[in-house]
């Protein structure tokens, strides 16, 4: 299933959730569950930018774009984490409310159902979402899994604490329940801000790719040839490679040409999808090193 397809379906959940967590509100007058349907609605809003992010990302260069749209991705889990942000302080006002003006709950056995519900709902979705996501290294499918993980902890706090209102009728706990969970979902979306500013900065691949790098490098050991200036990045789900070849001085261009052929084509058998980029010099040449570039192999 291709990334917009679980985007799509994210969309969808996150409406059947919004009206069960709404239901859970209006039946119980829990504010903590109020706060739960809230960032539903951010699930909704992140969704549904993300599918458009995603829809960019997927188109190929063009004269204006010439190395592709990828980076689309990060604005997708920047705009969520924002979003994020703008709940976490509605569900404290509300909350900071209901301290001052305690109210009694009301059918809380229906609501808490409700929120199980779409719990589950949510919890099945995030987990799928968040495997695709590792697989194909999509930041925006992985935002909005998080987000989700993170709205699936929440309704098991919220459903927790209200079963402890009801058995000891602490109607503070409440607000204060409500508190936490906006305090949570804060801490969630300064972590996607955070990674969504990294890559737009043009982050270094992992370190797990980085040694697959390396290992197809060194698979060349034999040969009269070096490389260095190795440096890496991730724009979105696509990931670049580029370096300097050493060859001997003697070898025809044709020869060099054919041996850097072979460096590309294990580069790409090792990282699926990789884009190397590889300049030929003469063994006796040096060029400026690039600032950060690595030389693992002098």
């Amino acid at each position: 299933m291709q990334v917009s397809s679980y985007l799509k379906i994210s969309i969808a959940v996150a409406i059947a959730t919004i009206a069960l967590k709404t239901g859970a509100w209006w039946v119980s007058g829990s504010v903590s569950l109020l706060s739960d349907a809230m960032e539903s609605l951010v699930n909704l809003a992140g969704a549904t930018f993300a599918l458009a992010m995603v829809t960019i990302a997927a188109r190929p260069a063009d004269e204006e774009h010439p190395y592709g749209h990828h980076k689309a991705e990060y604005f997708s889990s920047g705009f969520e984490g924002v979003l994020i942000f703008v709940a976490a302080l509605g569900i404290i006002w509300a909350a900071v409310e209901r301290f001052l003006h305690p109210q009694p709950l009301e059918q809380l056995g229906l609501g808490l159902a409700l929120s199980i519900a779409s719990s589950v709902l949510n919890g099945v979705l995030a987990w799928s979402m968040l495997s695709k996501a590792r697989a194909v290294g999509s930041m925006a499918l992985e935002g909005d899994a998080r987000h989700l993980f993170t709205d699936v902890w929440t309704s098991a706090g919220v459903v927790i604490g209200l079963a402890l209102v009801h058995f000891t009728h602490w109607l503070w706990l409440d607000p204060v329940l409500a508190i936490i969970v906006a305090l949570n979902i804060l801490r969630e979306g300064a972590s996607l801000i955070w990674r969504s500013a990294s890559g737009l900065m043009d982050e270094a691949l992992e370190p797990a790719v980085i040694a697959k790098v390396d290992a197809a490098l060194a698979g060349f050991a034999a040969q009269p040839i070096r490389f260095d200036h190795v440096v890496t990045r991730r724009a979105g789900q696509r990931r670049f490679v580029d370096l300097h070849l050493h060859v001997p001085g003697a070898w025809t261009l044709s020869h060099a040409a054919q041996v850097r052929t072979e460096v590309e084509a294990a580069l790409m058998a090792a990282v699926p999808g990789l884009r190397a980029s590889i300049q030929l010099l003469p063994a006796d040449a040096e060029a400026i090193a690039l600032p950060g570039a690595e030389d693992p192999h002098p």
